[in-house]
């Protein structure tokens, strides 16, 4: 099993290319960076962790941004989104930003997505939040569309564009692989549709996981792989996973200064240690 880590990298904490090089040196094998745009002064939208709304929200580095200084500075870490809020974007834009940070680090970037929850913020891109799941599922047809092809168009309900020329184009082959955030019965469609592996959050059972593995093979969907995002550091959970065939666990770091945050991965390096292989 491969390990990495998931966070908020903010203006407040440690710098992204400091975090890329010490997780590399430590023997994590992944990064992924969570998005958003901004958060809207009305709080509607409850957090779905409960209570107040996290200061990290508030204060994140674009992802795309952060994660291509960090690949700036490291050789083998993969790179990833959890998530990108594909939906509240452009698709035209995702795809070039996409492909150029594949490009700069080399293959090592993973797009992963999801639907979202605070419907404020969609609202102020134009998104209907009643509708960002048929858009978001048009916008990843599209997005391959654009990296695959030297004239790509593509003509849905949500998304429409003549043939566009769109370079670079991403190095890994077809496409960086498109990782599919959540748990409900739609992204679990969404992945089977559209998706090259799952992220599931930190508090997913192994039986779950077995379950929705189960059903993919079923439709013809085998070996997919299955990233756990924001783990906490529940060893027996941990060992479960590994049985069900958990490629990847990444662990929420929290959004600390560069001091702190480097004894957080040192605390989590022996876990690395006892369950790597």
């Amino acid at each position: 099993m491969k390990f990495g880590i998931a966070t908020f990298v903010t203006d407040e904490g440690i710098r992204p290319t400091t975090l890329a090089t010490a997780l590399e040196e430590r023997g994590f094998d992944s990064l992924f960076m969570a998005e958003h745009s901004h958060i809207p002064v009305s709080r509607e939208s409850p957090y779905p962790g409960g209570g107040e709304l996290p200061r990290p929200y508030y204060r994140s580095l674009d992802p795309f941004v952060a994660l291509s200084a960090a690949a700036a500075v490291t050789d083998s870490l993969l790179l990833g989104t959890g998530v990108a809020l594909v939906m509240q974007r452009d698709v035209i834009h995702t795809a070039k930003e996409t492909a150029s940070l594949d490009l700069i680090s080399g293959g090592r970037f993973v797009l992963g997505v999801g639907v979202g929850w605070n419907r404020e913020e969609m609202r102020n891109h134009g998104t209907d939040p009643r509708t960002r799941g048929a858009l978001l599922n048009e916008q990843l047809q599209a997005l391959k569309a654009i990296w695959t092809s030297d004239e790509a168009e593509f003509h849905g309900e949500h998304v429409d564009f003549d043939p566009i020329y769109q370079w670079p184009k991403p190095v890994q082959s077809p496409h960086p692989p498109i990782y599919i955030g959540g748990e409900s019965a739609a992204a679990i469609e969404r992945l089977a549709a559209h998706g090259d592996g799952w992220l599931p959050r930190g508090n997913t059972e192994p039986e779950e996981i077995r379950s929705v593995l189960q059903s993919l093979a079923e439709r013809g969907r085998h070996d997919v792989p299955v990233t756990i995002f924001g783990a906490e550091r529940d060893e027996s959970r941990i060992a479960g996973w590994a049985e069900v065939g958990v490629e990847r666990v990444t662990f929420f770091v929290p959004t600390l200064p560069e001091a702190e945050t480097l004894s957080v991965l040192d605390e989590l390096a022996p876990l690395l240690e006892r369950h790597a292989g």
